[in-house]
This record gives structure tokens, C-alpha cells and sequence, in this order.
């Protein structure tokens, strides 16, 4: 069984953040921070939703978070 690493992540976050501020060769920057919430926002729900066997309950409690705004969130990101 493979534990999560915070470190790992922050590690993906702040190495494809650097990357995207290099490829803008020179272009000012927009929304960072929607862009960067909604990239791991939507999959880690959808893959959440999935390893509760779409019970949103279920996964609202993995999350952390209440029920409605898990559901606010598939709304939102169209996660069926």
C-alpha cells in the first residue's frame, strides 16, 4: 500500500507551476490560482467518487468536506 506523500505533491505542484511560468516566454501570467486548484480539484474527486463506489457520502467523508459542496463541485466541474 502506497501512503501519499504532502511533500511529494507540493514537490508536482511547485515543479509544473516553475514549467508553466518558463513556457510563457515572457506573456504575463493569468489566474494561477483557479488554474492550479482546478487541475487537482476535478481528478482527485473524480477518483475519489470512483473509490467509493460513486456513494458521494462516502466520498464527501474521504474528501473531508460536507456533501453539499461535494456536490456543488461535480456541479461545477461537470463530474457526473
Amino acid at each position: 500500500m502506497s501512503i501519499i506523500n504532502e511533500n511529494d505533491i507540493a514537490r508536482c505542484v511547485r515543479k509544473t507551476v516553475e514549467d508553466y511560468f518558463n513556457d510563457l516566454d515572457g506573456e504575463k501570467p493569468h489566474a494561477i490560482h483557479e488554474m492550479v486548484i482546478r487541475s487537482v480539484e476535478k481528478p482527485l474527486i473524480e477518483l475519489v467518487m470512483e473509490r467509493a463506489g460513486g456513494n458521494q457520502t462516502r466520498a464527501a467523508e474521504l474528501l473531508g468536506i460536507n456533501r453539499n459542496t461535494l456536490r456543488n463541485k461535480m456541479k461545477q466541474y461537470q463530474i457526473k
